[in-house]
């Protein structure tokens, strides 16, 4: 579906939004060249300077600051109206800009996704995954209408309301002693080098709050190895690296589950938490947006407010 947003001023967020020429090119699927033309064909219609190229590197200007706050601002308007235009004929139609933390990206939202789109199919949903705390910053910076995070927003500027119930559990290699233990007294995992999830991630704040519930400081754990996804984590445990938290989600449809690791029951220790919808507190879910939150309400279970009653 073709955007109603200027040409000139795509091109222009996507360099001010990666800071390279090469990779607003590569996410446009256009040349550099062609994308240095239209920055250059826009800064001369403007009169200004929009970028300092000064060495290897490029950053906005005041001018290019000024530019890109409004062009975000022009662009968030165009896709509400498109939303809107569409609905009039009673079809939900245009692009839906979604972000999720890793676990919700790769083992929840594809087919939650897949359903919503064989009723809409006219909708183009884009999505962009990492930690919490990078969906979270995306939200408030309205890069995206909606994010599905894993802990905590930590922003004022970010309303959260859960929508899918998770469990974290622990995963031993196959070999381990533990592996045939019926429960293991939770403070022997302090004895065990630990696989956690890197600093920022959701799923390490929740695993860390349970243990020290259990009067367990991180500082007593044997952190041998911080990772970037859950499926580096079930890697690193195959391996016989350590145990690790993953998420119930992830072991699912996991063949590997039994042969090359086994699920160790951890005594006095059940890490429950919700995944959380979040999206900005101004002005809220609009458009398709909205209509995603209530497809999930109606399809995941989710506790989800028929109003907008999020915690920020």
């Amino acid at each position: 579906m073709a955007s109603l947003e200027n040409f000139r001023l795509v091109v222009f967020r996507a360099v001010a939004q990666q800071l390279s020429f090469r990779k607003a090119a590569e996410e446009l699927y256009l040349t550099q060249p062609a994308v240095s033309l239209q920055i250059k064909a826009l800064e001369e219609d403007l009169g200004v300077q929009l970028f300092d190229r000064t060495g290897s590197r490029i950053a906005l200007t005041p001018a290019g600051n000024t530019l890109l706050r409004y062009a975000e601002q022009v662009n968030t308007l165009l896709v509400r109206a498109e939303q809107e235009v569409n609905a009039l004929s009673g079809e939900h139609a245009g692009h839906l800009a979604l972000g999720a933390s890793t676990t919700i990206a790769q083992y929840v939202l594809p087919r939650l996704l897949s359903e919503f789109r064989r009723e809409h199919p006219r909708v183009q949903p884009t999505l962009i995954s990492g930690n919490t705390e990078r969906i979270v910053s995306a939200v408030a910076q309205q890069q995206i209408a909606l994010g599905f995070i894993e802990g905590p927003a930590h922003s004022r500027e970010v309303k959260t309301e859960p929508f899918l119930v998770d469990e974290l559990v622990l995963i031993v290699p196959a070999a381990h002693e533990w592996a045939e233990r019926a429960a293991v007294p939770c403070v022997e995992i302090t004895a065990i080098p630990l696989l956690m999830r890197e600093r920022g991630s959701g799923s390490r704040h929740v695993v860390e709050l349970a243990l020290e519930r259990q009067h367990i400081k991180r500082s007593a754990l044997q952190i041998v190895m911080e990772l970037d996804s859950t499926e580096a984590i079930k890697s690193a445990v195959e391996a016989g690296l350590g145990a690790g938290f993953v998420s119930r989600w992830a072991l699912a449809k996991d063949a590997r589950l039994g042969s090359s690791f086994r699920l160790v029951e951890i005594e006095g220790l059940r890490i429950r938490r919700d995944f959380l919808l979040a999206y900005a507190a101004v002005p809220g879910p609009q458009g398709l947006a909205q209509e995603f939150r209530r497809f999930l309400c109606a399809r995941a279970g989710a506790h989800c407010a028929d109003r907008h009653s999020g915690k920020s």
